[in-house]
């Protein structure tokens, strides 16, 4: 087995800080946090279950579903903002960054860590529907696209903190990035409605939504709740997730170091 002594000079900096990051996030306790959401969730989901007259089980299955990715969602956003604006504001950055470390390691050591860190709280949050739901392909669909969602909004996190390095301007774009993904689709549609009629003014709205459209991944794609409900879902519409992550990701990292490079310290 290759040693850390014989690795290439960058991937054991890289394998350092995610191991710190892991270890900073196990002392925040953040995983406890997700298992607290998921618990707290599971029993509303039950709540809702009792209160349905029929296909009780499809709404607790829904609700379960739908809430956790949102609330996994903006977890992991609002841990990666606070912890690297916390690191920018105590000067933790320009401490690592004056040591012979090249800036690139530094913000790949982190997402790295993030990203193993946003495995464990999809398999947190998929666990339970394994519970509830008789198809075992589905729930592990759900989960993996819930996976690759997540490693998206901690790459745009990770982007914004970098260049913005205040926690509120980075956070409202973090949210305007994932609610624009998500919508886009619906924006463009209600953007193309003849019920508009054919103005300037509706062609000019339908180029500016496309325009949009160009630049964002395509959210609500991703980790759909319908597929825990209908049985018929392919297995092929993760390639279209996997595949969007393998463009965005490298893109958003790659301007974060390129941010981070030209700044003077």
């Amino acid at each position: 087995m290759q040693t850390l002594d014989r690795m290439p000079w960058h991937w054991d900096r890289v394998f350092a800080i995610s191991r710190y990051t892991l270890l900073e996030a196990w002392r925040n306790r953040f995983l406890a946090i997700v298992l607290g959401l998921v618990a707290l969730l599971y029993l509303a989901s039950l709540f809702v279950k009792a209160l349905a007259i029929t296909e009780s089980n499809q709404f607790q299955v829904g609700f379960f579903a739908a809430s956790m990715r949102l609330a996994v969602v903006f977890a992991i956003a609002v841990y990666i903002l606070q912890g690297l604006v916390r690191e920018f504001q105590d000067k933790v950055v320009e401490l690592v960054l004056s040591l012979d470390l090249p800036r690139a390691t530094y913000v790949l050591g982190k997402f790295a860590g993030y990203a193993v860190l946003c495995a464990a709280a999809s398999a947190l949050c998929a666990l339970p529907l394994f519970a509830l739901s008789t198809d075992t392909a589905a729930p592990l669909l759900w989960g993996c696209s819930l996976l690759l969602e997540l490693w998206l909004v901690a790459a745009a996190a990770v982007f914004c903190m970098v260049t913005f390095t205040q926690l509120l301007p980075a956070a409202t774009f973090v949210a305007g990035f994932y609610l624009l993904g998500r919508s886009i689709s619906a924006i463009q549609l209600m953007s193309t409605s003849t019920l508009l009629g054919p103005d300037w003014s509706t062609k000019l709205a339908g180029w500016i939504a496309d325009l949009i459209a160009l630049v964002l991944p395509r959210l609500d794609a991703f980790t759909q709740t319908a597929w825990l409900l209908d049985a018929a879902t392919a297995a092929g519409v993760l390639g279209s997730a996997a595949l969007q992550v393998a463009i965005y990701v490298p893109l958003l990292l790659g301007a974060a170091m390129f941010d981070l490079h030209r700044r003077n310290f």
